[in-house]
């Protein structure tokens, strides 16, 4: 033990000489190793940080530290290998900030105004969002009337929560967790402060659709939607829109709601790392991931990889910057199936990334209309709408036949409509999907 502790001074005290100057605000690091929390601890006695906690629970190989000194990087770019060997340290990453991807509402979905309650596998939604567009372009009614088929398993959401009293998602709401303040539960309201915390009054007269945010338009009276007005909230309703279009094609599949981002649209990347091996710890079988990353990272890859060993599947929208470089996870092909979006017409949305990197399937991403936080619905178009569309293929694929895993279920979807190359298999077939699926061995 005191060679060891002498070996890794030496190897600190020489890192620290080649760093620059020390920042004075808290960095976040990831750490990855194979010598659990007393690894972890020893470098920071070292070091010079502080172990915030473990990101994978009960794995004990991934943790969150920070540092008032800009070390950590530095000592792993001086002798990278020296500690991996005496302390079975993997990789020293900074915890990146992600944004959601948004994009620009051009118009107010017309499914928006069909608000005729109709009953929907046991709940009361509105027709507009049960027999939206997207519904008859991927053959939902095919698929679930032709089969027999209406979702099974857990899906977990990764996202800004979820409106946990929305009347269309209670029966299949789980608990979930709220990563951005460590507690238990995933409302999207805890964000909020000054609007009701339920059911929107849609006897109201001032009530109608209104463009709230940029990207986003809901049935809410003009109060509402001029408090969310604002960056603090561009992202409120995201994660309640995502959630409601699994719901939508898979209305008897369980919801996980993992609340990593906040209503600004911002998440630190050790949160959904922590949000993936929870859903895999609570019984996930299908993971939504309606975000996007510009550089590789070593834990989400790490974490993407466990997860797909366990047999959980893992879907993530291929993002909204027009191009084919790499974003992730959606580029980490063979464990994700990376979702790109289109227009009502068959074409590549104009937002939507594209190319095989990024690409396996396309779906539905524009106007499409879906549950919105106060008991009301919503409109909005991306990559991160197409993205829950696909998983909730995926959870109707569990309800048909055993035994699906990622190489099974990126198989099954697959076979979708060709379009262009740059969308690799084409836009979503729901029925096609399941009947590879049903046929495979």
């Amino acid at each position: 033990m005191k060679n060891l502790s002498l070996k890794l001074a030496v190897v600190v005290a020489l890192a620290v000489m080649t760093c620059t100057t020390a920042s004075a605000a808290n960095q976040r690091y990831i750490v990855r190793t194979t010598g659990g929390l007393l690894s972890v601890l020893r470098l920071c006695s070292s070091a010079g940080c502080t172990v915030q906690g473990s990101l994978d629970g009960n794995v004990g190989q991934t943790y969150l530290v920070t540092s008032s000194q800009n070390l950590i990087a530095n000592i792993l770019n001086t002798v990278g290998s020296l500690l991996e060997a005496l302390l079975g340290i993997q990789s020293v990453e900074p915890d990146q900030v992600l944004p959601l991807p948004q994009t620009s509402q051009q118009q107010v979905g017309a499914g928006l105004s069909d608000t005729a309650p109709v009953n929907y596998y046991g709940s009361v939604v509105w027709h507009g969002y049960a027999a939206q567009p997207a519904t008859y372009i991927i053959r939902l009614r095919d698929a679930q009337g032709g089969f027999g088929v209406s979702g099974k398993g857990v899906v977990a959401v990764i996202d800004t929560g979820v409106d946990v009293n929305h009347p269309a998602l209670v029966p299949v709401l789980l608990p979930g967790y709220d990563f951005t303040r460590n507690q238990a539960g995933a409302s999207e309201w805890t964000d909020v402060a000054g609007l009701p915390n339920g059911p929107i009054d849609q006897d109201s007269q001032d009530q109608q659709p209104v463009v709230v945010q940029q990207s986003t338009a809901a049935v809410l009276d003009q109060s509402t939607a001029a408090v969310l007005d604002g960056s603090p909230y561009v992202a409120f309703g995201h994660g309640t829109m995502t959630a409601g279009l699994v719901h939508l094609v898979a209305p008897k599949a369980k919801i996980l709601p993992l609340k990593a981002f906040s209503s600004d649209g911002t998440a630190y990347l050790s949160n959904i790392i922590a949000a993936l091996y929870y859903a895999q710890q609570h019984g996930a079988n299908v993971v939504n991931m309606s975000f996007d990353l510009s550089v590789p990272s070593s834990a989400l890859s790490n974490a993407v990889s466990r997860l797909n060993q366990s047999g959980v599947i893992l879907v993530a929208a291929a993002g909204n910057e027009n191009t084919s470089a790499r974003v992730y996870p959606a580029a980490l092909n063979g464990n994700v199936v990376g979702v790109a979006s289109t227009t009502n017409y068959d074409t590549r949305s104009s937002f939507s990334n594209y190319g095989t990197a990024d690409v396996w399937i396309a779906a539905p991403g524009e106007n499409i209309i879906s549950t919105y936080p106060g008991g009301t619905y919503g409109s909005s178009s991306g990559t991160s709408f197409s993205s829950p569309i696909v998983a909730g293929t995926v959870a109707l694929c569990l309800d048909l036949k055993s035994g699906l895993n990622q190489n099974k279920a990126a198989s099954a979807l697959s076979h979708g409509r060709t379009l262009t190359p740059d969308l690799n298999h084409g836009r979503l077939d729901t029925y096609q999907a399941l009947s590879a699926w049903l046929v495979s061995w």
